[in-house]
């Protein structure tokens, strides 16, 4: 790869996230070739244009893009890095801490792997549910590894770039805890009530207006993908649930004290909840004002400081989780530890 901007890339994983990045790079004119161990998802994103079936002759990639459910990603790292698939490597995954750590006593090459994670997704899952537009506009969040290959780094900018992301590095804890926070507890809670609706008639869900759609949306995303993502992040989703739990709790006792009249409790619950909505609103009108000032988001990439690339190296107290591994198993990735030294990189062309 002479310049940052890869001409080849690798795209495991055709789910949303996955065929989303590949029309995008399709579409800026980059070759991908795309894997999936679901034939049916594989041959969906190839018929929708984004990209070529990965074989054996595959050419190596500037880029492989690892776009698997998080409890899969280091697997898939580390069996495409045995392969030499790329010369750099990222995810999507909307984890970072385990995959972090897992990655790092796992053996995987750090000098060409950048974890990373767009903030963007739909409540609709699976190739045919993807477009090229979907991160436009949208954060995306890279962890990079203290010891990681500049050029490396430079490859993942141009990817974010690409596809129209507004890159932001975050040190892994801290990505978690923001992804807890915006993501995967209002995930939590919109499926919750949701589930109270289940037992309702037709008759009465016939009279629900926009209010409980709109926050019942994210309901109807794949349970299989939330189940791995929430497991990933259990316990700061834990911690903000229990909470979230004891809030709700406290105004179910303040409701039950208070019988029909208005309750202070009550009213500064509702009063936060105008507060929360107002911030919210304000960061987005002001994300929207910057990236319209910073013009085209395929522009010349800005270095990252170099604060901001130590500080990825984060904290943590005690030993990492694990979790299980489930094995991402292609006809190309084979299953089991791969026989050989430990992943190298490949040093990019001069």
């Amino acid at each position: 790869m002479t310049s940052t901007r890869p001409d080849r890339v690798i795209v495991i994983g055709c789910g949303l996230i996955g065929t989303s990045v590949a029309l995008a790079l399709t579409r800026a004119g980059v070759r991908v070739a795309l894997d999936d161990v679901d034939t049916a998802a594989l041959d969906e994103a190839c018929r929708m244009g984004a990209g070529t079936a990965l074989t054996e002759d595959t050419p190596v990639a500037d880029l492989v893009v690892i776009a698997t459910p998080p409890s899969a990603v280091v697997d898939t790292l580390y069996r495409a890095q045995a392969r030499g698939l790329g010369r750099a490597y990222t995810d999507v995954a909307s984890t970072k801490e385990h995959i972090w750590a897992e990655a790092a006593l796992r053996g995987s090459d750090l000098l060409g792997y950048v974890p990373g994670h767009p903030m963007a997704g739909r409540e609709l899952s699976g190739p045919g549910a993807a477009v090229p537009d979907l991160f436009a506009g949208r954060p995306w969040i890279l962890c990079p590894y203290p010891t990681v290959d500049p050029e490396a780094l430079a490859a993942v900018d141009a990817l974010v770039r690409l596809c129209g992301g507004v890159r932001r590095d975050l040190t892994p804890a801290a990505h978690d805890r923001a992804a807890a926070a915006l993501s995967h507890v209002p995930q939590v809670v919109s499926s919750a009530l949701a589930g109270q609706l289940a037992g309702l008639g037709p008759d009465i869900l016939a009279l629900a207006g926009a209010g409980v759609t709109d926050t019942t949306r994210t309901a109807g995303s794949d349970p299989a993908l939330w189940a791995d993502i929430l497991g990933q992040n259990a316990s700061v989703v834990a911690e903000a649930v229990e909470r979230l739990a004891g809030e709700l709790g406290s105004l179910a006792r303040e409701l039950r004290a208070g019988g029909s009249g208005p309750s202070d409790g009550v009213r500064e619950l509702l009063d936060r909840g105008n507060a929360g909505r107002a911030a919210l609103l304000a960061a987005a009108g002001t994300t929207a004002a910057n990236t319209a000032a910073a013009g085209p988001a395929a522009g010349p990439a800005a270095p990252a400081p170099a604060r901001t690339r130590a500080a990825a190296a984060g904290t943590r107290t005690g030993p990492p989780y694990l979790p299980p591994h489930r094995p991402y198993r292609s006809p190309l990735l084979r299953p089991g530890r791969p026989a050989g030294p430990v992943p190298r990189i490949r040093r990019f062309a001069r």
